[in-house]
């Protein structure tokens, strides 16, 4: 079968964030992501920034350079664009290509607000998407969602979340990530540390019936540092650094954490010296499970430290360790593009097979543009709910 024709949006060798060089080339670039995919254009602020990316990255010279997102999204030779730039250029440089019917991939966030997640999607189901939620289809939520089948701590009563955004220091913030301070913009600890934390939490356990949530501005003013780690100046910062939700969890896909309550914190910046940086509990009738790791990056960065899965099981009063591991392909990958390979696994298992309507296996299914805009909805009312509070 022929490979499916990919343009890569945002490969660049001077990027702010590396994130498509990191964790997407390494995929699309090995042995079996060359089994599915072929890169066979890039889109980039210019041509010849395209062309710069093309040379630095070794790519083949019959790699296609664009600079206008019109030009590609009518290019025939394109299957899939995919998107890896900062937040507020999502819809304007995936915008075409979606309404010229391509399938697209696009990081999280998907956009800058829930109206133009709405605005982009059109509002509907697109099954010929990929949204880069990637912590939905990690080892980890793989094998918490066999645990809980299995019935081993029997019904879900209720669950607690603390995680910390420890990628950074506390009080910094480094030139290149500026915009985070900047809530407008969409990128920022919120919307992306915790909302990827959030995402997979529901993904094991199930969607919020409903939630309250209280967030909090701790340091509005941040220090920024230069490229040698040193502090260039201060900027103000308006996206809250504490966030603390709790709510009531409707009918979950195992059908056994209905009406249990589900309580998250996340704070950026490192947690107490010696203490986990992540720590998931769930509590079932029958017994408790507890993930602990270095910080809430299940999606991506935790993996450099051990991530732990433990079950204290109430009858024998006995604490056991859960093995988990990846699969054998994914261990010739980085750890950044280990998650994602596995997306792009899902989808082309999709393709390849005649692209298939209706209900997919959960072994086999994968998060699409449709999901992400559901999940911006639910930032869209934690921003909602901190507005009122503060205008109270």
């Amino acid at each position: 079968m022929a490979p499916i024709r990919v343009a890569l949006v945002g490969l660049s060798s001077s990027a702010k964030t590396s994130w498509a060089a990191q964790a997407h080339l390494p995929y699309l670039l090995s042995s079996r992501g060359k089994s599915h995919y072929e890169i066979v254009a890039l889109l980039n602020s210019s041509v010849s920034a395209a062309e710069l990316a093309r040379a630095y990255f070794a790519l083949p010279s019959g790699v296609k350079a664009y600079g206008d997102p019109n030009k590609l999204a009518s290019d025939p030779d394109v299957d899939l664009v995919v998107c890896c730039t900062r937040v507020d250029t999502h819809s304007p440089t995936t915008g075409p290509s979606i309404r010229a019917g391509k399938a697209v991939y696009i990081e999280w966030p998907l956009t800058e607000n829930y109206e133009e997640a709405v605005a982009v999607t059109g509002n509907r189901r697109l099954d010929n998407s990929i949204i880069g939620l990637q912590g939905r289809v990690s080892p980890i939520v793989i094998k918490l969602k066999e645990i809980l089948k299995s019935g081993r701590i029997g019904r879900v009563l209720s669950s607690e979340v603390r995680a910390y955004g420890n990628l950074r220091r506390r009080d910094f913030m480094s030139e290149d990530l500026a915009y985070f301070l900047d809530r407008k913009v969409g990128g920022n600890g919120v919307t992306i540390g915790y909302a990827h934390t959030i995402d997979y939490v529901h993904e094991v356990l199930g969607e919020f019936a409903s939630f309250q949530s209280q967030m909090q501005v701790q340091r509005p003013i941040v220090k920024i540092t230069g490229k040698d780690g040193s502090q260039i100046g201060e900027a103000p910062n308006d996206v809250p650094d504490y966030l603390a939700v709790h709510g009531e969890l409707a009918k979950g896909k195992a059908d056994l954490a209905e009406n249990a309550i589900l309580t998250a914190t996340y704070r950026s910046g490192q947690e107490f010296k010696g203490t986990p940086g992540f720590v998931w509990i769930i509590n079932g009738d029958l017994g408790e499970i507890m993930v602990t790791a270095s910080g809430a990056y299940v999606h991506s960065d935790s993996y450099k430290d051990p991530i732990d899965i433990k079950i204290h099981d109430f009858a024998t009063e006995e604490v056991v360790d859960v093995a988990w591991d990846w699969e054998e392909w994914q261990l010739e990958l980085p750890y950044r593009s280990r998650i994602v390979a596995e997306l792009y696994e899902r989808f082309a298992h999709w393709w390849e097979n005649g692209k298939p309507a209706g209900d997919i296996p959960d072994e086999q299914n994968w998060p699409r543009l449709h999901d992400a805009v559901e999940r911006m909805k639910e930032l869209d009312e934690v921003f909602r709910q901190y507005d009122a509070q503060r205008n109270a």
